[in-house]
């Protein structure tokens, strides 16, 4: 009965089988201007058509026991997004403002590149404003000025990590700040780029629009490099984390290889997710450990995770280990401390790790030559791939052409490889995590060739497990 009803870790906490959601896309008005894009509602003539708003895409697209009736409701449909044929904003009237919270991600700059561009040249939008260091941009007391962005300024930016209007943890709780700058600057539109928390301060911003009476169209682009958002298929930047984490375990494993007893420890980004870890081990097809935060495990004991690292090295005499940074953390010292965006602060797995190792093998006078990487920030400032920079324009696209359609309290995101839109506050129900039971972790374990589990105990597992994704997550409620 435990096993059905605990699927290891956060996945007990939130089933999402029975969950029932709305994703109606609020509006500010009726849509009654011609848009500036000429298009066609014709098939067949080599013209792009305009999207309607009751085009949608089913978010449940599994059938169980070949029984379930077509759910053609708000709980199941997404509205399909893209320009419209008519908009709410008279694009000369328009002044729009955009800005990035939150840690570094690959394809900020894409991003704000696209809506930039979309604005400008597709709309004819002359007044776009970046705000400055995510929401303190907006703050008088903090000094910085918004910049004003065109084609000319934002050309280049994608060729460069980081951000080009600067980034920062915080300020979204000063929601009456907020909007006091965004009415007194005129802003018609606020495109806010940022993960969960972030995109909750975007909603309680627009709630705060809404309660003045104000038209102002809130539309969210979500960023998160650990790709943990509900919903949407990836986020933006994952693919490119996934390349640059694929080249640190080739590096390390060329170093562990070339070692007597060489281990390479690599620690990568997933705080409650180990989307990047999983992907990781996947493309590299040289790691032979892969530690996630869904998956529990020992380190001592006949079945703990030393015990197997021994047999490996005495099998093959070197051994590559991925950990994301929020696995085991029910193992380590809680530190009880939050960021400026109320996470809390991780205990470092990579270090417990190193040393752990580093200890055990010595205890038993066992020769070994141990590497231990980070490369986090280094993947964070990367820039993007191909395929990321590709998805990042489209997404910076369709994220103009909601707002102009007065869509608000949204994100766009991509649903079953389609760009849909999405209520915010649906997608910051809570995160999304790897399914321990799932075809991702099943292919990750066949590509590392590790035990499906490395625990001595399972109800003990369970128990410190779930202990510790309840102390570190916020509540779908919290800010």
């Amino acid at each position: 009965k435990n096993a059905i009803i605990y699927n290891i870790k956060r996945q007990e906490a939130y089933n999402m089988t029975d969950e029932k959601y709305d994703f109606t896309i609020e509006t500010l008005g009726p849509c009654k201007i011609p848009s500036p894009i000429q298009l066609s509602n014709v098939i067949g003539d080599f013209r792009a058509n305009y999207v309607k708003d009751d085009s949608f895409v089913r978010y449940r697209v599994n059938v169980f026991d070949g029984g379930e009736e077509d759910d053609q409701t708000a709980a199941n449909l997404m509205q399909k997004a893209g320009p419209r044929q008519y908009i709410y904003f008279d694009p000369n009237h328009v002044k729009a403002g955009i800005c990035t919270c939150g840690g570094l991600c690959p394809g900020l700059n894409d991003v704000i590149r696209a809506i930039v561009r979309s604005l400008y040249n597709r709309y004819g939008v002359r007044r776009i404003l970046g705000f400055q260091y995510g929401f303190k941009g907006f703050f008088p007391d903090q000094g910085f000025e918004a910049l004003e962005l065109t084609p000319d300024n934002v050309d280049e930016i994608h060729k460069i990590g980081g951000s080009f209007l600067g980034t920062s943890r915080g300020g979204g709780d000063r929601v009456s700040d907020v909007v006091d700058c965004i009415e007194k600057l005129g802003i018609s539109m606020m495109f806010i780029i940022g993960g969960d928390g972030t995109q909750r301060g975007a909603l309680d911003i627009a709630n705060e629009i809404e309660r003045r009476g104000l038209k102002v169209a809130v539309i969210g682009i979500p960023k998160t490099v650990d790709n943990d958002l509900l919903f949407i298929d990836r986020s933006f930047g994952f693919e490119t984390a996934v390349q640059q984490a694929k080249e640190a375990v080739a590096s390390i494993h060329m170093e562990a290889h070339s070692q007597i007893n060489g281990i390479g420890l690599v620690k990568l980004m997933g705080r409650e997710s180990g989307f990047i870890a999983a992907e990781t081990a996947l493309a590299c097809h040289e790691a032979n450990f892969c530690l996630i935060p869904e998956v529990p495990f020992d380190m001592d004991g006949p079945n703990g995770f030393l015990s197997y690292l021994e047999q490996r090295l005495k099998e093959r005499h070197h051994a590559v280990v991925i950990v994301a940074e929020g696995a085991g953390q029910e193992l380590l010292t809680k530190t009880n401390e939050t960021d400026a965006s109320g996470n809390i602060k991780l205990a470092d797995i990579g270090v417990y790790l190193r040393d752990e190792i580093t200890k055990y093998f010595k205890n038993k006078h066992f020769h070994i030559n141990l590497k231990y990487i980070d490369p986090g920030y280094q993947i964070r400032a990367a820039v993007t791939t191909a395929n990321d920079s590709i998805y990042c324009e489209r997404l910076g696209n369709n994220a103009v052409h909601a707002a102009m359609a007065g869509k608000t309290k949204m994100v766009v995101g991509l649903v079953h490889d389609k760009f849909v839109h999405i209520p915010i506050s649906e997608v910051t129900r809570h995160r999304n995590v790897v399914d321990t039971e799932g075809a991702l972790w099943r292919d990750a374990l066949e590509a590392t060739d590790q035990p499906i589990l490395m625990v001595n105990n399972m109800e003990s597992a369970r128990e410190r497990t779930a202990k510790a994704a309840c102390s570190g997550r916020k509540k779908p409620s919290e800010k």
